[in-house]
């Protein structure tokens, strides 16, 4: 329920907050973290193509060999095989190369790699938020449900009012 994405954008190596994307993934039941980051990749990427927007210079992409094979995959269907890509690996912060067999270990007091795993930390945090988002919404929807005769419209005002389910109930 309610997987989803996110995509961050950092400009000389501050992030650009207006340039955040979230994704609710659609097309995927259950968790597959490969069909999930193929259809986020092709959501976003394929709007580029339509717009004529311009590339990022790097993308990473959360995850191993698995997960950047997928997002290398759409990429070629768009059409932007030379789009430098790379995945970062969470447990051994290791870092995949497309055609490299083997992954790149930069030094953990690296900045470089400091800077990936800001990035990532950032993309991490914005998609949780998103997902507690989307679940209290679902949570505060189906408990007003349960009242007989309360609306969409009504349960939105009776929250706007009372703050909280909690204080709906009270009253």
């Amino acid at each position: 329920i309610d997987t989803v994405a996110s995509m961050v954008v950092f400009v000389d190596g501050k992030p650009k907050k207006s340039e955040y994307r979230k994704f609710k993934v659609t097309s995927v039941d259950g968790p597959d973290d490969f069909a999930g980051m193929r259809e986020v990749v092709l959501r976003r990427y394929r709007r580029v193509v339509e717009e004529q927007s311009s590339w990022p210079d790097l993308v990473i992409v959360d995850g191993g060999k698995g997960q950047l094979s997928s997002a290398v995959g759409v990429l070629a269907e768009l059409g932007a095989t030379g789009q430098p890509i790379i995945g970062l690996a969470k447990r051994l912060e290791e870092i995949f190369v497309p055609g490299e067999p083997e992954p790149l270990l930069l030094p953990k007091a690296s900045a470089s790699l400091q800077l990936l795993q800001r990035i990532r930390d950032e993309a991490h945090r914005f998609a949780i938020t998103y997902h507690r988002t989307l679940r209290s919404k679902r949570t505060l929807r189906s408990e007003l449900d349960l009242i007989e005769g309360i609306g969409e419209t009504r349960a939105r005002e009776l929250l706007e009012a009372f703050g909280a389910v909690q204080g709906v109930k009270l009253a």
